[in-house]
């Protein structure tokens, strides 16, 4: 009976994505297996593709086409994994395969490149037979001795796959092409030696005396034998010929820099009320199986969340099972990595877009073989396969990081519960700001709510003063500290303490306009202004990347005078300068932690207190712990307040909540000072009580009156191409089939749907955007309809060049 093998195949797309049957040949038998990538020909022409293997069947297939080869020596998923694909397509509405490559390292994803090799019956080696060109070629393969990709022979000799000699060839049959399967990264290996005892043969004196170092270290690498008694390679190689010694490869783990840590053995010291915490906690997550798999775990600024985690931790390695802590931010990462690996050493591995691809891989694999059972990390680290999984902690769980804005567009704290419940394991999530979907289902009882509402060690919670900026200027003023933030920066200077200045604004200048015209300087490509940067002296667009030299003259009307308004973190930066003259300033935005390892460098040396005051974005509120800040300040803490989007009031709260708990987590009393000109907002009074329960509740009560999650589920419907009226004709076109469907054949779905709009920004990268808001219940019942009409919209000829993307619960409405 023949095997088939159903496979989700690369690139294909959304509405033609399933799994393909294919025909396992007997020489695979015994390599195809479930978790393995191979390659397949696929569609019209059969192109050569990459594939994974989902499962097997022995039922007998006419027609079918072949597997061609088996990429993997082993699984590179489990069943867990394959079966968390198939969920994520269900729910997240992306392909297969764009599921599988989130869990697997770049580093591991295979390229097909386009190579070619001389025939294997090609024994014509007579120059006279071929002309110059067609003779280099067939010599140019010979001596590469494997396939040579088309890039390398482009570049050896000038030529390109229309080459009529290169094409003569192929024709003729001497040369053949073939897809090479490459890796974007290799695996790290080092070449050792060690003897082979009793041997007695003859060897040269040189022989002999390598070989009696050999005898007395054991096993070292050839590079080190060859240094340290100043043989050559040829020596070694002779020695391995007699049967003297033998020759090995020893894979090596690159490490990241970042896990550097002292060795801290001490127990944690916990409060009454984080023992309480830990043991309810505890307990919880003993009886997993039978209640529930989640919690919540919500503690004021400074409250100790992370010793109550650390110790559960703890319990959950004695009982022999693995643990994923996510983080919100990569800023977040070295300060939990430090903690982490110096109470757990080699156990803790790192996951984040900071490591280079080679560091991810060896992270991923130190992981997968159970060398390292606690995965730190960011938003990817929930696809860490760790080997019996019993935690995962979601730190600062309300962050918007954790729900991806690309596809696939999946909520990393969903995908941890799905993973926890079916991995009979445990989910934390920890924060002092829970998002409000959170909250609610904790105090309806579909999470376990546990509570630290006083700091740790006696600490006080900062005081903290509104000010009132209408007093001291106008709005846009180019004064970013004022007065009283401005004299709160020197005494704390004077006493020697650290202060922290929040500005979640990059750049210089925010926007520049012309004096005549009045027209701001906006990007070609977006429908947004540019921001002026003094690193480089350029105007630049922090949504496509473009950037144009500073002008003097009106792109619009030619006049002279530009006219620079708005504050950054870079011009903050330098009033601070002004105002402290003699202080330390260090600033953090993605600007100017840009090179490897200096967020980390950076974070390191304010904390041996080689700076006085950190300036800078959303990098610098949360997470971060410092016993010398005194001092917090917030310019403009009404910046996100007005956008139009329902969760602005708690992105705010957040930030505010978040930034003033940085001041006063030591001995010391901290303080924050607040500059905003709308003092009399209920949230930013909130803010500065750190009243959480008190917000939640008349953020419920405004979403409950006006329909918003949690008591409703969003999808945006998002519409991209290059012509505005074709792509808004397909929102409209999209919305009747919409209201097609639910009308007949999903008639009873509850639904609220609102018109298609421009996007926020409505144009992005010469793309112009729209937006179908649709207020629902995401039930399996309403995904199959959303799923087929992605599927059916996909087929309409007349909407080709729009691309449609479907986004569950989005964190900002576009």
């Amino acid at each position: 009976m023949s095997t088939l093998a159903r496979i989700a195949v690369e690139n294909t797309v959304y509405h033609f994505d399933k799994l393909f049957t294919y025909l396992v040949p007997e020489e695979l038998y015994k390599t195809v297996r479930p978790g393995v990538r191979v390659t397949v020909p696929f569609g019209a022409g059969s192109r050569e593709r990459v594939g994974m293997v989902f499962d097997l069947d022995g039922q007998e297939g006419e027609g079918i086409k072949t597997v061609l080869s088996v990429l993997d020596r082993e699984p590179v998923l489990d069943r867990e994994g394959l079966g968390l694909a198939l969920w994520m397509k269900n729910r997240y509405y992306c392909t297969l395969f764009e599921a599988v490559k989130l869990m697997i390292p770049a580093g591991l994803h295979f390229r097909l490149k386009d190579s070619y090799v001389l025939s294997a019956g090609f024994t014509d080696f007579d120059r006279e037979n071929y002309d110059g060109l067609s003779w280099q070629i067939i010599m140019a393969l010979r001596s590469h001795g494997r396939a040579m990709p088309m890039e390398k022979l482009s570049a050896a000799l000038g030529i390109t796959r229309d080459c009529p000699e290169f094409k003569a060839l192929q024709a003729g049959g001497v040369v053949c092409r073939v897809n090479l399967a490459m890796n974007r990264v290799k695996d790290a290996v080092s070449k050792m030696v060690r003897p082979i005892p009793g041997f007695d043969g003859r060897l040269t004196p040189r022989q002999r005396e390598v070989y009696g170092v050999l005898c007395d270290v054991g096993e070292v690498s050839e590079k080190e034998l060859c240094y340290f008694t100043g043989a050559s390679p040829a020596v070694v190689k002779a020695l391995c010929e007699k049967g003297a010694a033998e020759v090995f490869q020893y894979e090596i783990y690159r490490r990241p820099e970042a896990l550097a840590a002292e060795e801290d053995n001490d127990d944690l010291i916990l409060s009454e009320s984080q023992q309480k915490a830990l043991e309810e906690l505890t307990e919880e997550y003993e009886n997993a199986r039978e209640g529930s798999r989640c919690a919540l775990l919500y503690g004021v600024t400074g409250s100790g969340k992370t010793s109550v985690y650390l110790k559960l931790i703890d319990h959950v390695l004695a009982k022999g099972r693995g643990v994923i802590v996510m983080v919100p931010e990569i800023s977040l990462t070295p300060q939990t990595l430090r903690r982490f690996q110096s109470r757990f050493g080699d156990q803790v591995a790192v996951f984040h877009s900071g490591l280079s691809l080679g560091e991810r891989m060896d992270e991923w694999r130190r992981v997968r073989q159970g060398r390292a059972r606690i995965a730190v990390g960011t938003r990817s680290a929930v696809f860490a396969p760790v080997q019996k999984l019993g935690l995962i902690v979601i730190d600062e769980e309300q962050e918007h990081t954790y729900k991806s804005e690309a596809s696939p567009r999946y909520d990393a704290r969903e995908v941890a519960r799905y993973r926890c419940a079916r991995s009979d394991a445990f989910c934390l999530l920890s924060s002092a700001t829970p998002s409000v979907e959170t909250f609610h289902m904790a105090r309806e009882g579909r999470f376990r709510f546990h509570k630290l509402e006083d700091r740790f060690g006696r600490a006080v919670m900062p005081e903290v003063q509104l000010v009132d900026m209408n007093w001291e200027d106008h709005p846009g003023s180019e004064h970013a500290v004022g007065m009283a933030l401005g004299e709160a920066l020197i005494e704390n200077f004077r006493r020697g303490k650290q202060s922290i200045v929040l500005l979640n604004r990059r750049g210089y200048h925010t926007f520049a306009s012309c004096r005549s015209c009045r027209e701001v300087v906006s990007c070609p490509n977006c429908s947004i202004s540019l921001t002026y940067h003094t690193a480089n002296r350029r105007f630049m667009c922090h949504y496509c990347g473009y950037s144009a030299p500073l002008m003097k003259k009106c792109p619009s009307c030619g006049s002279e005078g530009l006219a620079f308004r708005g504050l950054g973190t870079q011009k903050a930066e330098e009033q601070l300068r002004e105002l402290l003259p003699k202080a330390r300033i260090l600033r953090m935005d993605t600007d100017s932690m840009s090179g490897r390892y200096s967020l980390e460098r950076s974070l390191h040396e304010f904390a041996r207190g080689e700076y006085d005051v950190m300036v800078g974005t959303q990098m610098v509120a949360k997470g971060l712990d410092f016993e010398n800040v005194t001092l917090v300040g917030v310019i403009s803490a009404d910046q996100t307040l007005y956008s139009d989007d329902f969760r602005s009031g708690e992105r705010t709260f957040d930030l505010l909540t978040q930034v003033v708990g940085r001041a006063g987590r030591g001995r010391l009393p901290g303080r924050a000072v607040i500059q905003t000109f709308a003092p009399e907002n209920p949230v930013l009074g909130l803010a500065a009580k750190q009243d959480y329960f008190g917000f939640a509740e008349r953020e419920l009560a405004y979403r409950k009156a006006m329909l918003y999650p949690p008591f409703v589920d969003l999808l945006v419907i998002g519409f991209v191409g290059g012509d505005e009226k074709l792509t808004r004709r397909s929102a409209e076109r999209f919305l009747q089939e919409l209201e097609g469907l639910a009308r007949g054949e999903y008639a009873g779905l509850p639904l609220r749907v609102l018109r298609p709009s421009p996007a926020a920004i409505a144009r992005v990268s010469g793309k112009y955007r729209y937006k179908l808001i649709i207020k629902c219940q995401n039930g399996p019942r309403f995904r199959e309809m959303i799923a087929r009409l992605l599927t059916a919209f996909a087929g309409l000829r007349e909407f080709r060049q729009v691309t449609v993307y479907a986004d569950p619960n989005p964190n900002r409405i576009i």
